[in-house]
């Protein structure tokens, strides 16, 4: 399996707008037909795609998730179907403009883009990802289904409550997110820096007025802002951040496992953010897409998933979705209203100084 690590910051209002712009460029025509073999449902189906993919015998990967993850995933597909996966992996941002930029240069070079929801809608809208059929449709959660079909969430993060056990103790948290608006918490707070969609997700949770009371109190506490959620949950294990609002589930649970003084613990209202997958339009390797979503959708997928750490949308595995009352981020609102909720979160929080 090639991979490559192609990670580099830029803002994410960048890439959405970047993006947005481009939407009205005239649609390319593909150079061969991927609908009908995304589409097909015959009894035939999945042995007919094995076949095909293992002529095609390879894939292109773009995606978000982190190499610990990615590389065993891309591996278990491997040797389960013989079929070499090039994998590059990039923050969100990065893999939005760079799909983009080939799609307009006309190099039809990836076949399966996996990274945040927001993203995703940005090139299901671009008219660069496919409809496509899995028959792990029925195993996901409704909300991981979009009706155009042209992404499909595999995995969520849910933002919680991490900390240090060394500098806070669990009973001092407080059960709802209102809580952290107590004098004694400021200082001790931070938040990931590009965390617009939860702000947003969160205040139209709240009720706008509640909502937008609330982050500006919350603003006034001063919270540290840090860009990386892997980083946030590392800058918690280590101490440096008492505690942290918008920790990743998965982030907290993985250093937990190898000892690092971090737990993590779900504060109502609780926010996440669906992950999605989708087939490039333009794919040259259609069938190895296709089988590679259906193995990432499956049981087996999702339970390799939750095994790394990861929150799979396979509601036949136990996850802290199955556990816990959530509200997801609605990534085709977060997508029309991204100028609002950027600003507001750029006065707020970064406007100060942070």
């Amino acid at each position: 399996m090639a991979a490559f690590d192609g990670v580099k910051s830029k803002p994410l209002w960048a890439a959405l707008a970047m993006a947005l712009c481009i939407a009205a460029a005239p649609a390319q025509a593909p150079p061969r037909e991927t609908s009908a073999i995304y589409l097909y449902q015959g009894a035939d189906r999945q042995q007919r795609l094995v076949d095909m993919a293992r002529k095609e015998g390879s894939l292109v990967l773009y995606t978000s998730l982190a190499t610990t993850e990615s590389m065993p995933l891309a591996q278990a597909f491997e040797k389960k179907y013989g079929i070499k996966v090039q994998l590059w992996r990039a923050l969100s941002e990065s893999i939005i403009q760079r799909t983009i930029a080939e799609a307009r240069a006309q190099r039809h070079s990836v076949d399966v883009i996996e990274t945040n929801s927001p993203e995703m809608e940005a090139l299901a809208r671009e008219d660069i990802t496919a409809e496509f059929f899995s028959p792990h449709f029925s195993e996901l959660y409704d909300w991981a289904v979009p009706k155009h079909r042209r992404w499909i969430s595999d995995r969520a993060d849910l933002w919680v409550v991490g900390f240090n056990t060394n500098k806070v103790k669990r009973e001092e948290i407080p059960a709802s997110v209102e809580g952290f608006l107590d004098p004694k918490w400021k200082g001790r707070l931070a938040i990931e820096a590009t965390d617009d969609d939860w702000m947003a997700t969160l205040i139209k949770t709240m009720g706008e007025d509640k909502g937008l009371d609330f982050f500006r109190k919350l603003a006034a506490q001063k919270p540290e802002l840090r860009k990386g959620h892997v980083l946030l949950a590392q800058l918690v294990a280590a101490g440096e951040v008492p505690l942290s609002l918008t920790t990743y589930s998965g982030n907290a649970e993985s250093a937990k496992k190898k000892g690092a003084p971090i737990d993590w613990v779900t504060v109502e209202p609780a926010i996440g953010r669906p992950q999605g997958v989708g087939l490039a339009k333009n794919a040259p390797h259609p069938h190895a897409a296709l089988l590679f979503a259906d193995f990432v959708l499956s049981r087996e997928g999702a339970e390799l998933l939750s095994l790394l750490g990861r929150v799979p949308t396979n509601r036949n595995v136990e996850t802290i979705l199955n556990r816990t009352k959530h509200v997801m981020v609605d990534p085709a609102v977060i997508l029309d209203e991204a100028a609002k909720w950027q600003k507001l979160w750029n006065e707020l929080f970064l406007a100060r100084g942070n």
